[in-house]
């Protein structure tokens, strides 16, 4: 699925420059920095340039989300799907982040640092909001898990190839 999703974005967005599909890619959930630097990768960018742009990608989604997810998500339990949604998104938030319930911030970067399914800046800023981890300490744990899961997915793209 996530290699369907990737062809579609660069087919649709092939007008633009390659950078900026990168960062796109990179922002976008499920694919994250994940997709990012493998795309960069057959682009023919260097380590550093791929892992600065997915980087950068991956870390734009994450004020907006840890600002709005909770406001936005106390207007919209009144529609009965968006409950069941939010239920679902918390139970499976809550099986996934058993460190970021323990340990809170420091969490946080192990949950963004792993770069398994489930797991990432998306995942990393709902599981804030739910634990209700301050913005500052937030932002700064889910960048440095960013950065980690870019040195390793980095490392691994470009080392295997």
């Amino acid at each position: 699925m996530k290699e369907e999703i990737k062809r579609y974005v660069v087919e649709h967005l092939s007008f633009l420059p390659d950078e900026l599909i990168v960062v796109i890619v990179s922002a976008m959930p499920i694919l994250e920095l994940r997709g990012g630097i493998p795309l960069a990768y057959t682009f023919g960018y260097d380590f550093w340039t791929a892992f600065a742009l997915s980087v950068l990608g991956n870390l734009l989604p994450i004020i907006p989300l840890l600002i709005l997810f909770r406001p936005l998500s106390n207007i919209m339990m009144r529609f009965a799907w968006y409950k069941r949604f939010y239920s679902w998104l918390y139970e499976r938030t809550l099986r996934n982040s058993k460190n970021v319930e323990r340990f809170g911030a420091l969490g946080l970067i192990l949950f963004t640092a792993v770069p398994l399914p489930t797991t990432g800046a998306y995942s990393a800023c709902v599981a804030a909001a739910l634990f209700n981890i301050r913005f500052h300490y937030a932002f700064l744990a889910i960048a440095f898990g960013v950065v980690i899961a870019g040195l390793g997915v980095g490392f691994a793209i470009y080392s295997i190839f």
